[in-house]
Order: C-alpha cells, then sequence, then structure tokens
C-alpha cells in the first residue's frame, strides 16, 4: 500500500489543491503551502510526460503528497507517467468495470498485468532496485473518476474491481452527463454523490473530490470522504487578480 493510500485511513480528510498550471514556479508555490496533496492535472492542461517529470523532481522537496490525472487512462499514458515516478494516479472518465481492470492491470507487471517491463526508468531508481519488478505495485495508488450517470451506474462493479484502491467524484462532469451543467449541488446529482458514497463505504473504498467552496467542503467531509480538493490554482490567480484590479481604483 502506497503512503498516500495509506495516508487515507487515518480518519481526518486529506485537504488538497487541484494544479492546472504547467509552471514550475507555481507548481513549487502550490507544493510549499501546506496541503496533504496536490494534483497535478493533465487533462484540462499542456501538462506533459516531461512537465510530470519535472513536477515530481520539485515535489521531493516537500511533503506534500502528489497525483497525477492523465488525460486519459490507457497503458501506454500509465506506462510513461509511472517510468517517470509517479506513484498516485487518478484516471478520468471511468465508466465501466471493464476500464478499470484495464487500468489496474496496466498498473502491473507481467505476469499479474500488462505494463511494459522496464526497471531503468526513474521510477525503478535507474536499475538500482533489485526488487522493483516484484514490489512496485505496492507503492501505487489507483484511484478511478467517476463522473458520468454510467459510472454512477456502474460504481459498485467499478469498485469491486481488484486493484482499484480508491475513487474520486468528479461534480462538474457529473452535474452535465445528468443533465444540470454547472450545477453540481443540483438535488439529482446529490443524489447520485451520495449513492457513490454508500457504494465506496460498503466497499471499503476511500473516496476524494474537488470543490471550490468550503461549504461544500465540509459537507462533504461529514459524509465521509477521505480527500477533498478546495481549490484550483488557476482560479484563485485568476480571482486575486481580478480582486486587486478592482480594488486598485486610483483615480
Amino acid at each position: 500500500m502506497s503512503a498516500f493510500h495509506q495516508s487515507l485511513d487515518a480518519g481526518t480528510p486529506k485537504v488538497g489543491l487541484w494544479v492546472n498550471l504547467a509552471d514550475p514556479a507555481a507548481l513549487e508555490i502550490s507544493l510549499s503551502s501546506g496541503f496533504d496533496w496536490v494534483l497535478h492535472d493533465g487533462e484540462h492542461s499542456p501538462a506533459e510526460p516531461a512537465t510530470f517529470l519535472r513536477t515530481l523532481q520539485i515535489a521531493r522537496g516537500y511533503p506534500a503528497d502528489v497525483i497525477i490525472r492523465p488525460p486519459v487512462g490507457d497503458p501506454v499514458t500509465i506506462k510513461r507517467l509511472l517510468d517517470v515516478g509517479a506513484r498516485s494516479l487518478l484516471i478520468p472518465m471511468v465508466d465501466t468495470a471493464e476500464h478499470a481492470e484495464l487500468l489496474a492491470s496496466a498498473l502491473q507487471f507481467p505476469p499479474y498485468g500488462i505494463r511494459g517491463v522496464s526497471s531503468q526508468t526513474r521510477g525503478g531508481d535507474w536499475g538500482r532496485r533489485p526488487d522493483y519488478l516484484a514490489t512496485a505495485r505496492d507503492e501505487l495508488t489507483l484511484i478511478v473518476q467517476i463522473e458520468s450517470a454510467e459510472g454512477v451506474r456502474n460504481a459498485a462493479d467499478i469498485l469491486a474491481v481488484e486493484g482499484v484502491d480508491a475513487a474520486f467524484v468528479g461534480t462538474a462532469d457529473l452535474a452535465a452527463s445528468l443533465g444540470h451543467p454547472g450545477k453540481p449541488a443540483h438535488p439529482e446529482v446529490e443524489e447520485a454523490v451520495a449513492e457513490v458514497v454508500a457504494i465506496a463505504a460498503r466497499l471499503g473504498k476511500p473516496l476524494g473530490t474537488l470543490t471550490r467552496e468550503l461549504t461544500a467542503a465540509r459537507r462533504y467531509a461529514e459524509q465521509g470522504f477521505a480527500f477533498i480538493g478546495v481549490g484550483t490554482d488557476t482560479n484563485l490567480f485568476a480571482t486575486a487578480l481580478a480582486d486587486l484590479r478592482s480594488a486598485a481604483d486610483l483615480g
């Protein structure tokens, strides 16, 4: 079990920040701000594997856990991220148990999975770990993102897949999927979230989510979410600049 996965069993929700900016300085500011975890997003940002390599190198100087979200959940993308040293992956748009099984297999070397074999990587400490092929999976956390009506319908089967360590409810996409774009607090969306919460609790899988509203974050904590993102760097930056410009009326 990875260090991040172990931390989710501590009882107190882990507070995180969503990072969209593909800039090393912005990332370092985020990592040094005291959050329990930082997610670097590759789905809605220009980040590439080389970007995530810099992310992971910078992160070594800070205690925050780093989660990487690739743009898509496919074995080739996952392989490249694991090779540069990613240990916690959040995979978007997981709608079926079959997809979850493919993802779980992509984190395992043969004969248990389909991950391409190499230990001569940053993830394998450049070949200096003789036990790497046998123990690599123990250091990883696979988080599947449930963010559609189909994903909610299949949530029990998805979370029952061996190798799925945790789940993440993407309320923005879920709201749109249910016909309520921009309204994550709509009663139908909240009902779907509660359904996933109940399934995760029954199966003993930690659950995470993201919101920019602290009242919503507290509500998610009361529901039993184990890790909660409370903001995004781009929104914080844009809002702060707009507020500053509005306040700086020097005429």
